[in-house]
């Protein structure tokens, strides 16, 4: 094992295996253990004392600030996003997205977000901020640096989510932030799809970068997590909000989310190719419309998904563009291989039927077809047409 400051030099794939694995937290042996315990005990009373103002990861004080099981994986999440001193853990992708607002936003202020933003996003800030008196407008995803004629003296963060999970829009982060840092304006990344692994969103402008860990990170469909990176100027707000509004994630979990991680790069390269894969071959499909799916020509910011991704993940969707709902339903209940169900980021396949129209509000959703969200898994890709081919032709037989 490396030295905790010899992770930096290390290429990607060696930092998702290394990062977190102090000697001090794993001891002799390779994954660190899970501690439960909700009390940590002191020496003395000077012990205890000196604890309350020890508030960093490495020193114990209450159940709730942590243990290594949950500092280990915390770390490696940072040690993956270049130029970040930080990672906070919460126990949902929502959560972790709620609480970094939370951090930054305050009665009378705006935030803008992103109009393909996640849905639970929407209605946090719909449902929730609003009652607190916190403005929320919506933004063209495409928009680019142009976003500086929407900012106002209330502005006071920005949602981007690229690509949207939904209609896969990349957006132009760096032109974004950069209007975003010229007025002191916060700027968050749902981050999901690609991870620090494909898009490092430190490295190009983001303020505060959020993952739902329930996805690639844990990798099994198992766990629910959400983690919140950033840098020096946020981090003590970050930390101290999580800490105020009790989030805390259990060791096992973070365990279970650790021992995800190492296996990232792997999974990451087999649902990037699988997924490119399927959607050639769907993009030749006579029933199909259009294919969403950042890597590929015809999906809005592809340009600039090739200049600033490292990779694609196995999350796209695509237009039944003959389709209404009943076939649509008719389609995805046909496949065998693919799940329906929500989340993404697991080992097995999954399809949903999604209609992004009914949460446009800055801008119009123009596709006619019914629009089917596909997550392709680690099965073999070709078992994974077969059973798309399939459910075509069940699909063909009810239109």
């Amino acid at each position: 094992m490396a030295n905790r400051e010899d992770q930096s030099s290390h290429k990607p794939a060696t930092q998702i295996v290394t990062g977190g694995r102090r000697k001090e937290w794993t001891e002799a042996v390779v994954n660190p253990p899970v501690w439960r315990a909700s009390t940590h005990l002191y020496d003395s009373v000077a012990d205890l004392r000196a604890g309350i103002g020890n508030n960093e990861d490495g020193r114990f004080f209450y159940g709730r600030r942590g243990s290594p099981t949950q500092w280990s994986l915390a770390e490696a999440l940072t040690e993956m996003e270049p130029g970040a001193v930080g990672t906070m853990l919460y126990p949902s992708g929502v959560a972790a997205i709620a609480c970094a607002m939370l951090a930054i936003l305050k009665p009378g202020d705006e935030i803008l977000l992103t109009d393909s933003s996640y849905d639970p996003s929407r209605n946090y800030a719909d449902a929730f901020l609003k009652p607190m008196g916190i403005t929320a407008r919506y933004y063209d995803p495409l928009i680019g640096a142009d976003i500086g004629a929407l900012l106002t003296d209330k502005t006071k963060a920005i949602l981007l989510e690229s690509p949207g999970s939904l209609t896969f829009e990349v957006q132009d982060i760096p032109a974004i932030c950069a209007m975003a840092k010229e007025a002191r304006i916060v700027t968050f990344l749902d981050n999901t799809w690609a991870t620090s692994r494909f898009f490092p969103a430190l490295e190009h402008g983001v303020d505060i970068s959020i993952v739902a860990a329930t996805k690639y990170i844990v990798g099994h469909s198992d766990v629910m997590m959400g983690a919140a990176t950033t840098h020096e100027r946020y981090w003590t707000r970050l930390r101290r909000t999580a800490q105020q509004l009790g989030q805390v994630v259990s060791p096992d979990d973070a365990y279970l989310a650790a021992r995800g991680l190492r296996t990232l790069e792997v999974r990451l390269k087999q649902h990037e190719q699988s997924a490119l894969t399927v959607a050639h071959w769907l993009k030749d499909r006579p029933e199909v419309g259009q294919v969403l799916h950042p890597a590929l020509a015809g999906c809005p910011g592809h340009d600039i998904w090739k200049r600033d991704f490292k990779g694609s993940s196995g999350l796209f969707s695509f237009e039944l563009s003959q389709g209404d709902e009943k076939s649509r339903a008719a389609f995805i209940d046909a496949l065998t291989l693919f799940g329906i169900g929500y989340s993404w980021g697991g080992f097995e396949s999954l399809a949903l039927p999604v209609d992004p129209g009914k949460y446009r509000t800055a801008t119009d959703w123009m596709m006619t077809g019914a629009l089917v969200r596909l997550h392709i898994g680690l099965e073999d890709p070709d078992d994974l047409i077969a059973d798309l081919a399939k459910a075509f032709e069940h699909y063909n037989s009810v239109l």
